[in-house]
């Protein structure tokens, strides 16, 4: 199909009128090209706005070309900021984010002034990119150009130092905002949850609620998802009935969550519930309930629910395991003792649905293979991965050994021991679960030395941690933790549940 400038009936058009007419109606590269033509035979290249339409159809349509996007900002005489824009927000889409970085210095070279909507594709690319340095000299820039006191520029700063773990620089941007939207709130939030500052991550929910902002989806789903890694069973159920008093509807990310929050707090009656109730559900649904199902002894439940899975969506396409839900899968086989589905099980997982297994998954079979007391099989197996074994798979064997007792039988647990503490040395974790391999069978000495080692070298074992959910509010224990006052009715309600228990036995 060849394009050209209408000469007929749209005579009262301009030919820069005509050639933007022209853009908007572009589906292919071939047609731009002849629109490129037109574009230099009028003498229309270096117009803002005309050049601005050329960049945005390279850089971000279905026809993306980045290359060619470059070329043309690269031979304009003044490009504006716009254009430059657009290209830097091409390639924080694309799979190269840091050339926006590279982008940016040239747009400084050639004397263009960034505005408000630079940093924020910026601070992106480098947020996909986990890339610190360079993000931290865009963060530089937006100072000196007096940007970063945008809310859009502050959320994405917040944004990028979150994706680089870097919650104090990220909690300190948002303590400096002039102003704040939900986003701000949000994106502060998400920081701190993905990396675990979960406490953090509650609270500023609740500042967020007292400073009169409405928490939107996003908030809740962030809110159940600190819930679901705290275990705060009650404080998941108060964010349920807030979902219900407020009306919002149940969407695939909300009942997701919840799933989740319910199926890791081990209430699995609420988390079918929700999941049954649910009208639309995604991979990530089902992985949550698969999951929580397995990591609570349910394995055959599990195993079942996941056969459920493939037989209900054999045509839709959009509802595939994933690596999520294998991992559910292989930790469902490991409490059910299922080793030879466990193996058909991870040689589906990359052979039928092209899912390349990841160290969690390597971890995942060790643990079925471990908790089955097939532990040469387990060596051999972390023998034959294609990447090099992580401590955290070494000591799942390693932990394997210790309760199936057979150290003295095969010496796995001896070569297991050398292995764990080759790549871990000062991680006094690793030396308790040595030192008590040795005690098991006796090996008094042994143990003895490998506790002394631990002595002299200062390393101790980091004390090991219970939560209680007591009144709506959770209450953390430490080994080695003197009450205090406060918590004196925490611990008349734990000696009342071990008495009961005792009782009961």
């Amino acid at each position: 199909m060849v394009l050209r400038f209408r000469t007929l009936k749209t005579q009262s058009l301009s030919k820069k009128q005509q050639c933007l007419s022209l853009l908007n109606s572009c589906r292919s590269m071939d047609q731009l090209r002849q629109i490129q033509a037109q574009v230099h035979v009028s003498g229309l290249y270096q117009d803002t706005r005309v050049l601005s339409e050329l960049v945005y159809f390279c850089s971000l349509s279905p026809s993306k070309n980045l290359r060619h996007a470059r070329s043309f900002v690269h031979h304009a005489a003044t490009p504006s900021p716009i254009s430059w824009n657009i290209l830097i927000r091409g390639y924080a889409a694309s799979d190269s984010p840091l050339e926006a970085f590279w982008v940016f210095r040239k747009m400084r070279e050639r004397g263009a002034m960034p505005n408000k909507l630079t940093f924020p594709f910026l601070l992106k690319s480098c947020a996909v990119a986990s890339a610190l340095f360079e993000g931290k000299q865009v963060h530089a820039d937006a100072v000196k150009c007096g940007l970063d006191s945008d809310v859009y520029v502050g959320n994405n700063l917040i944004n990028f130092y979150g994706c680089c773990k870097k919650i104090v620089d990220a909690r300190k941007v948002f303590g400096e905002m002039p102003e704040r939207t939900v986003v701000s709130w949000n994106s502060v939030m998400t920081a701190c949850v993905e990396s675990l500052w979960l406490g953090d991550g509650i609270g500023y929910f609740f500042r967020m609620w007292g400073c009169g902002f409405e928490p939107d989806e996003t908030s809740m789903v962030l809110l159940l998802s600190a819930c679901a890694e705290l275990g705060y069973l009650s404080l998941g159920r108060w964010v349920h009935s807030q979902l219900v008093l407020r009306g919002m509807v149940l969407s695939v990310q909300l009942g997701t969550a919840l799933v989740d929050m319910y199926g890791k707090s081990g209430a699995l009656g609420y988390a079918r519930d929700v999941f049954e109730r649910m009208e639309n559900r995604n991979v990530w649904t089902w992985s949550a309930m698969i999951l929580g199902l397995a990591q609570h002894g349910f394995g055959e439940e599990a195993l079942e629910l996941f056969a459920i899975m493939n037989n209900n969506n054999n045509d839709n396409r959009d509802i595939r395991p994933n690596y999520v839900t294998y991992l559910g899968v292989l930790c469902a086989c490991s409490h059910a003792g299922m080793v030879d589905e466990g193996y058909q099980y991870f040689h589906d997982m990359e052979c039928v649905h092209g899912i390349k297994p990841l160290m969690t998954h390597y971890g995942a079979m060790v643990d079925v293979l471990g908790r089955a007391g097939r532990l040469e099989e387990a060596y051999e197996f972390i023998q034959s991965m294609p990447i090099e074994p992580d401590p955290v798979v070494w000591r799942t064997l390693l932990s394997a050994c210790t309760v199936h007792d057979v150290h003295d039988h095969t010496g796995i647990g001896e070569r297991v021991s050398k292995k764990l503490l080759l790549k871990e040395p000062r991680r006094g974790g690793n030396l308790v679960i040595v030192a008590n391999m040795y005690a098991e069978v006796g090996m008094w000495e042994e143990a003895a030395n490998v506790r002394r080692v631990m002595r002299d070298g200062g390393m101790k074992k980091v004390a090991g941690e219970s939560c209680v959910d007591l009144g709506g509010s959770m209450h953390r224990f430490f080994a080695g933790y003197d009450p205090c006052p406060d918590l004196v009715p925490v611990y008349h309600l734990l000696d009342g549940l071990n008495l009961h228990l005792k009782m009961v036995n």
